[in-house]
């Protein structure tokens, strides 16, 4: 099983000399991978609105302070050499197919291969009516054609495409990523969609256990979870077991209520025994990635010695 952590960039901890010391520091800790996540513009978030926190609030204190994720990843991928580098996610209607295509290939190739593209529809309609041109409706079927889009341009010598939210023939597009035949696909999202989306295409299924309309807070409900996913890979034409399981933890320990809406005991609650045993169960039930949200620290000398701790503390002892 792979674990991760998020690389924060945004809020305080996203300052340039605390974002590097952070992913050269997690790296040498052996952690497999680290996440950036994706927003270009931010409302006034002391409104709730937030899907993955009870209360609908950020966790981070100064989240509209941000960088973008893309030229953060590339600049991270300069600064490291073995970590994968996963996009957590990619809000795929933010750019143009062919631009972000284009922007993914080129990150691959830089990086020595090492990027994976968690993708996700988005869920901030206030960011959309600012930076995508297409409905946010439609938004589901957007990221859908342009998924299509990005794999012919990365796998095709000549590709052409004509959906109805993008279109291209008579170019080319290189180099190609590095990972053939594309570099892995983790698609993000509890929704129904979301779970035939990673069942249609994605390598990865890649959900947050704390979305209040899809909750996946509890050992049953991911169980849950993982079977309806297997059945929609089925029905995809796909093998089941063809699509992996990931897991984003937002908090962990005693921040996290012990018992969940469905009576049973909240994943990654309480002890360190307690989330050592989770690990274990999750890693038997098929997860093969989770990564851990380490923010919310002062500084990055709190949150690297957080990472250092957890690893010692639970990490080596699954």
């Amino acid at each position: 099983m792979q674990i991760g952590f998020n690389l924060p960039n945004s809020g305080p901890l996203s300052a340039v000399a605390s974002m590097t010391a952070m992913a050269i520091e997690g790296e040498a800790m052996g952690f497999d991978y680290l996440t950036v996540t994706d927003h270009v513009v931010l409302p006034d978030m002391k409104v709730p609105g937030y899907p993955y926190s009870e209360s609908g609030e950020f966790y981070e204190d100064a989240p509209t302070e941000r960088h973008e994720q893309l030229l953060g990843m590339a600049y991270i991928a300069a600064k490291t050499t073995r970590i994968r580098l996963v996009a957590a996610v990619l809000v795929v209607p933010h750019r143009p197919a062919v631009l972000a295509a284009k922007m993914l290939a080129t990150l691959d190739v830089l990086s020595g291969g090492r990027l994976v593209v968690g993708i996700g529809a988005g869920w901030l309609k206030t960011e959309f009516d600012a930076v995508v041109v297409t409905p946010f409706a439609e938004r589901g079927a957007v990221t859908d054609e342009y998924i299509d889009a990005f794999r012919v341009l990365w796998t095709e010598p000549s590709p052409r495409f004509a959906g109805r939210y993008t279109r291209f023939d008579g170019i080319v597009l290189e180099p190609k990523p590095l990972q053939q035949p594309h570099p892995p696909i983790w698609v993000g999202g509890e929704s129904g969609p979301a779970v035939r989306r990673a069942a249609r295409f994605g390598n990865l299924w890649y959900p947050v256990g704390s979305n209040n309309r899809h909750l996946l807070d509890t050992l049953p409900r991911l169980k849950a979870g993982i079977a309806r996913l297997r059945q929609a890979t089925a029905d995809a034409g796909r093998d089941p077991a063809a699509v992996g399981v990931g897991y984003r933890v937002k908090r962990y320990g005693a921040v996290v209520p012990p018992v969940a809406s469905d009576g049973e005991r909240r994943l990654f609650s309480g002890s360190e025994a307690d989330i050592v045993g989770d690990l274990r169960a999750l890693r038997d039930i098929g997860v093969t990635a989770i990564d851990i949200d380490f923010g919310g620290r002062p500084d990055a000398t709190a949150m690297i010695a957080e990472m250092r701790r957890f690893r010692g503390a639970v990490i080596e002892k699954i």
